[in-house]
């Protein structure tokens, strides 16, 4: 990324993450699809859903963002033995996050659900999905930890092919369990959280076959299954800020829903149906986001910061460009788009609504998550947290409870004001202030240059933009990757 035209180079770094997000955003697409054809209610439920599913993968993600940096940094430095105990030791971590926080939403699950806004049938269904959905944490956990490995070992395809399989097996399994097709019983959501938890059952099997047998860059060893409380010390430090901003967004996400059911299972599925085909655009976004990190990463090491700005600004313009054109397409065809998903006229009509109001910021989301991959990239991971936390904590809930709901004000002299109330609509306005908003905050943000004055933000101190020394060149190389993968 320091030489050469820039976009060629990015498409290059892009495709298979961009490939990667899309298949796990395939899991949802395929279990709304197939619900869909069930009843207005079961898409309502799976739709409640999605940001407690976001929740968990965030955790995961977070805890894994510093796999890739201390795998890497092991094997270019010839310790392979080293980054295999890091590997056993992320299995660990996971596996244990994963099964407190299944326990605790099995235990939970009821009145976290009345939390979020189920109600009548829609509780019922969501119940039934949410129980085989906790159940399967610990699989998605030990696919993410297996992903990282790899993936600091240098090996990014084996993991995406797994998800190829395991997304197949998924969209097959769908029909037959939720519908009742053949021998099978018609389960309803049910189904579709059991299609979830055998296809990513079989994915971690074949994950655990590949880091057993070791000929994948990593080798997981049996020996190493031991608590190891520096290196488990080490991973929560440096995956934590991924994890808080997740979390940040997954809470939020939540909050939003909750908003939405106070409107009705028609409304509640609409937004669930919207918010599943935003999801593609953010797994594009998030993955040039990644590209960029790696470009701005790699040049400010290279005392070009300027290149470094020119990377951060044909990224941008790219991703903008191209949810632009998806944007045009929905805008166009809005009731097509939902009815892919579900055929119900009521829900169909709120959709329309969704996406007239919420698809033009799509170009500017992707923006604001373009400009945060050049941050992390920089080391700056605290300012992307932060614009995760503005666009969503101060312009997203607050506008929509304001635009959304009745509100009365009395004034000093007794006057009663009433507020906007515009019903499920303001909620729809709320997502298009924030990304506009919040782009308008990054592009300022990043335009004052403060990310020119270091390389990293690991406390290691080294300084930038110049060049860092390289007494060994892997080392160095090693701190790059961190500081990349450190959100």
């Amino acid at each position: 990324m320091t030489t050469g035209a820039i976009a060629p180079r990015l498409g290059q770094l892009a495709w298979p993450l961009v490939l990667g997000n899309l298949l796990q955003t395939v899991y949802n697409l395929a279990d709304m699809f197939w619900v869909g054809r069930v009843s207005p209610e079961a898409v309502a439920a799976v739709s409640l859903m999605f940001p407690l599913s976001w929740m968990f993968v965030s955790t995961a993600m977070g805890i894994t963002a510093a796999t890739i940096a201390l795998v890497s940094q092991h094997v270019g430095a010839g310790e392979d033995r080293r980054a295999d105990h890091v590997v056993a030791q992320t299995v660990l971590l996971t596996l244990a996050v994963s099964t407190v926080l299944a326990l605790a939403g099995l235990a939970a699950r009821r009145p976290l659900l009345s939390l979020i806004g189920a109600r009548g049938q829609v509780f019922v269904e969501a119940l039934a999905y949410i129980e085989v959905i906790f159940l399967a944490l610990p699989f998605t956990f030990f696919f993410f930890a297996f992903r990282a490995s790899l993936q600091g070992a240098g090996d990014t395809r084996t993991a995406m092919w797994l998800m190829v399989l395991s997304a197949g097996a998924n969209v097959v399994l769908d029909p037959f369990l939720i519908l009742g097709w053949g021998p099978f019983p018609a389960w309803g959501t049910f189904g579709a959280g059991v299609a979830t938890f055998l296809s990513r059952g079989a994915a971690v099997a074949l994950g655990l076959a590949v880091l057993l047998h070791g000929g994948f860059g990593v080798r997981l060893h049996l020996s190493d299954l031991r608590p190891d409380p520096t290196v488990l010390k080490k991973l929560v430090d440096v995956g934590s800020p991924a994890t808080l901003d997740g979390w940040a967004r997954s809470f939020a996400a939540v909050a939003m829903a909750g908003l939405v059911a106070r409107f009705g299972p028609a409304a509640t599925a609409a937004y669930g149906v919207g918010t599943r085909l935003m999801s593609v655009t953010w797994s594009v976004a998030g993955a040039v986001g990644q590209a960029t990190a790696t470009g701005v990463g790699q040049n400010l090491g290279a005392g070009t910061a300027d290149r470094a700005a020119r990377v951060a600004f044909v990224a941008t313009a790219g991703t903008m460009g191209l949810l632009l054109a998806a944007t045009v397409l929905v805008v166009a065809f809005p009731a097509a788009a939902i009815r892919v998903f579900v055929a119900d006229p009521e829900v169909v009509a709120e959709g329309v609504g969704f996406l007239r109001i919420v698809a033009p910021s799509w170009a500017f989301f992707g923006g604001v998550m373009t400009i945060q991959g050049a941050f992390r990239g920089a080391g700056h991971t605290k300012v992307a947290m932060v614009l995760s936390f503005l666009s969503r904590w101060i312009l997203r809930v607050p506008v929509a409870l304001v635009l959304a709901f009745a509100w009365t004000v009395t004034l000093p002299g007794g006057t009663v004001v009433s507020a906007f109330d515009v019903g499920v609509e303001g909620i729809w306005w709320a997502y298009t202030t924030a990304a506009f908003g919040s782009f308008l905050l990054a592009v300022a943000w990043f335009r004052r240059g403060t990310w020119r004055e270091g390389v990293v933000d690991t406390g290691a101190g080294r300084p930038g933009p110049g060049p860092p020394a390289r007494s060994e060149g892997t080392d160095a190389d090693a701190d790059d990757v961190e500081a990349v993968d450190d959100d």
